[in-house]
């Protein structure tokens, strides 16, 4: 690939016409981070910033075939893959990534959408669970994802978070950011076969806020793709967070949403935030 063309990243997702969250979040993100995104629709919403009233999922052999023809076009430095409304589309997609084990592979699954419109079901579970965590580099998910991909058809009884984590990694997956929502702290721990890596917190806005899970997943394929390691890119693309959540907007009358361009609209004078108010993100352990 010559010098002077960025990295590329290709990642599956939903449309999101509101730009909040799916393709839209993550082609911004990566442009932020000096990626260029090129994406494979999973599927389509119809929505506004307040709430989503249709899920439409594409047919499994077009997903298939536009991701090859980008990846006989162009070098793909990481994937992302997000929402996928199928078991069918995430078998696809499976097969794709499988011929390019060498890629860094991010998988940030999305069950619900503003939990009304399940994509949860046991079929899509066990389909990311069987053949897409195995393949993944880092899995970005909250505890009730992890829980659900550990066992995905939710017969017996369910395992610890621990144990989830355990299983996950046991089954190929290299490393889990397992996200939290506090009251009023997120807390994301960072895990690989050797345990816990780091565990970073940082304070809650009060405002819903749209595409956190998408940002910081793309984030992450943006800078593994730029040659860091996971966990520092685990750090980093948490402080690119940090500040695009500082400075979210409100676009409409629904959810505020991650300014990912935060960096070409401030000023340099800006005052750092104070400690204990809208901290940035901090380590809390190794």
């Amino acid at each position: 690939m010559p010098s002077d063309t960025p990295p590329i990243v290709l990642t599956f997702g939903l449309s999101d016409p509101t730009g909040g969250s799916g393709l839209q979040a993550d082609l911004m993100t990566l442009a932020s981070m000096g990626c260029h995104g090129v994406s494979v629709l999973t599927g389509y919403t119809v929505r506004d910033s307040a709430s989503c009233d249709e899920v439409t999922g594409l047919d499994p052999e077009v997903v298939a075939t536009q991701a090859r023809m980008l990846l006989e076009d162009m070098p793909i430095a990481a994937f992302k893959v997000g929402a996928c409304t199928r078991a069918e589309v995430v078998s696809a997609i499976a097969e794709v990534v499988a011929d390019y084990d060498d890629i860094p592979l991010i998988l940030a699954p999305d069950f619900t959408l503003d939990d009304e419109h399940v994509l949860a079901a046991d079929e899509l579970r066990e389909a990311i669970a069987d053949l897409l965590a195995p393949q993944t580099t880092l899995l970005v998910a909250d505890s009730a994802t992890l829980l659900a991909l550990a066992q995905p058809d939710g017969d017996a009884e369910a395992p610890s978070l621990d144990a989830a984590i355990s299983h996950l990694l046991s089954q190929g997956c290299e490393y889990i950011l397992s996200t939290e929502t506090g009251t009023h702290r997120l807390v994301n721990t960072l895990f690989s076969e050797d345990g816990q890596l780091r565990q970073d917190m940082w304070d809650r806005g009060s405002h819903r806020i749209m595409g956190l899970t998408d940002t910081l997943g793309s984030a992450i394929a943006a800078l593994l793709a730029n040659g860091q390691e996971p966990a520092e890119a685990v750090r980093e693309a948490q402080e690119y967070l940090y500040q695009a959540v500082r400075n979210a907007f409100r676009p409409g009358m629904g959810a505020y949403m991650p300014d990912r361009f935060f960096w070409a609209r401030s000023s340099d004078d800006e005052a750092p935030p104070a400690a204990g108010k809208d901290a940035a993100p901090g380590e809390a352990r190794h």
